[in-house]
């Protein structure tokens, strides 16, 4: 069984005390030229503002979602309404949600700037 006072590759060799002012002293050292590297860092380079939060990013998000789904809920809504009033079931709710996931997409499309929104002509 494996001395624990051993340390792998030490054969022996006790640590003293200065060996450990050596590392104390190396370490001071080091600090010191990292705070003199940061200083002149922060003296060249100008500190850019870093957004606190991406909130444009989750609001483009959200409305991107909410234009699909309002595109496929309505589209239900009407196939149901259909359905109800016709007697025609299931086909007036089939045909409605496949219409209101194409307006879902295009309303989605128009929304991400993939596509120009709808114009409109002035009458004159």
């Amino acid at each position: 069984m494996a001395n624990p006072n051993e340390r792998n590759g030490d054969n022996g060799r006790n640590s003293n005390g200065s060996d450990d002012a050596d590392l104390t002293a190396r370490m001071r050292s080091l600090d010191a030229r990292l705070d003199q590297a940061t200083a002149q860092r922060a003296k060249t380079e100008p500190r850019a503002a870093r957004p606190k939060s991406d909130s444009t990013a989750l609001g483009q998000a959200l409305r991107l979602s909410a234009e699909f789904v309002s595109g496929v809920v309505a589209g239900g809504i009407v196939g149901w309404l259909v359905d109800y009033l016709l007697g025609s079931s299931p086909w007036g709710l089939i045909v409605c949600i496949i219409l209101g996931f194409c307006a879902g997409m295009l309303n989605l499309m128009r929304a991400a700037g993939m596509v120009k929104p709808a114009r409109h002509d002035e009458k004159r």
